[in-house]
């Protein structure tokens, strides 16, 4: 297969950059163009609920390269522009301003869009966090604000529950979950976790949906109203109930979509044209089943595959899954995939120590693995555990 004479990269985070400089490492000399709705140099997501949102860091921390090692790659990069439309048989691509890109391949890597409320539109003082202008919206309400509620009992809320307790802020977290993260790490664990945040002086709301917002005279949000009639009041909200694949843009462009856009073993959606990072849904050949990641891990080995793949190789997407998070002094790492159906059992460390690493199986499976403030076990672990599963060979234990 002859290498694409131009190729067309949408978006330009983790997963975009990442392809376009894969590409150049394996020697690609051709036009390479990045296409990003955000006016900032590519950031680092991970940072933006913890360190950016802490002020711990600036946000220039967070940028994945520096304007030079931009230059250096030898690409046109066109910010500011939100894609509208593609043409898949003629890999073209039209903005919102009406300009028009091409190239002889795209890459789809819009990411995620974050999932709003009804009733939140038009009220201040009510946010979400995707990124950096958001995190940095909410960084600064978070100066001046004594209470929030997060809306959401996922990894992002969790997080930024953690990070506002840090700075001083009382919290209030509602959710629909009868613990924080249970459907990525299944009750038991979630249950640990639930009590870090307690002990930590968040006050949790769980097992009850949001009504509604409440407002002041002024239009400015006064509370969150949920389905038993509690009013929990604040002067700040953070709504994290999720994100969806950012594909509105391509309805009509031929490729298919569901959850997110819809690829082969390759990453690829239609002749010509893959999808890689949030926004890509695979068929994983290790695992028998379609995948959707979000995570920044896969965001970095999945550009490389599609890279690889666009020069010509007939190579097939089968990573080990991987995310992680850190919350107070936890850091959790989870390889597989962890889930609420699972057995979990402890086989290293203890919970009450704040440190220990965790199997989970399914009908005598293992099917994931974690740790607990214990990266190197729960390392070991996957090595030893799950590698055949995923399409590649368990490695010796590191």
């Amino acid at each position: 297969m002859t290498s694409p004479g131009s190729i067309l990269i949408v978006g330009a985070s983790a997963a975009g950059l990442g392809t376009a400089e894969a590409l150049r490492r394996h020697g690609y000399a051709g036009r390479l163009t990045l296409l990003d709705s955000e006016p900032h140099l590519p950031y680092d997501r991970p940072p933006l609920s913890k360190q950016v949102l802490s002020g711990a860091w600036e946000p220039e921390r967070a940028q994945l390269r520096t304007r030079a090692q931009l230059e250096a790659l030898g690409a046109e990069f066109v910010r500011g522009e939100h894609a509208v439309a593609l043409d898949a048989a003629s890999r073209t691509v039209t903005t919102a301003s009406g300009r028009t890109l091409s190239g002889d391949a795209v890459v789809v890597a819009t990411g995620l869009e974050p999932r709003r409320l009804p009733c939140q539109d038009g009220l201040a003082g009510v946010h979400v966090l995707r990124g950096l202008d958001d995190a940095l919206a909410l960084r600064l309400g978070l100066t001046a604000a004594r209470r929030l509620v997060v809306v959401g009992e996922g990894v992002l809320g969790a997080e930024i529950a953690a990070t506002a307790r840090g700075m001083g802020t009382d919290v209030t977290l509602a959710g629909l979950g009868e613990a924080l993260l249970a459907e990525q790490l299944g009750a038991e664990i979630a249950g640990h976790l639930t009590r870090t945040h307690t002990e930590h002086g968040v006050r949790l709301r769980l097992g009850a949906a949001v009504d509604g917002l409440t407002a002041g005279d002024g239009g400015r949000v006064t509370g969150v109203r949920l389905a038993t009639g509690e009013v929990l009041p604040a002067d700040l909200v953070l709504i994290a109930i999720g994100c969806r694949p950012a594909t509105g843009w391509l309805e009509g462009s031929g490729l298919t979509l569901g959850d997110g856009v819809e690829c082969d073993s390759r990453c690829r959606a239609a002749e010509g044209v893959y999808a890689v990072g949030d926004v890509a849904s695979w068929h994983h050949e290790g695992l028998g089943r379609r995948l959707r990641l979000e995570n920044r891990t896969n965001a970095t080995e999945q550009a490389q595959t599609v890279a690889a793949n666009l020069l010509g190789a007939d190579r097939p997407y089968t990573p080990i899954p991987y995310f992680w998070t850190d919350q107070y002094d936890v850091k959790i790492q989870a390889h597989g995939l962890p889930s609420p159906r699972a057995e979990v059992s402890v086989t290293e460390g203890d919970p009450q120590e704040n440190r220990f690493a965790a199997l989970y199986r399914e009908d005598g499976q293992v099917t994931g693995v974690l740790g607990w403030n214990m990266p190197k076990q729960a390392r070991v672990l996957r090595q030893q555990t799950l590698g055949a599963r995923h399409g590649t060979e368990p490695l010796a234990p590191a």
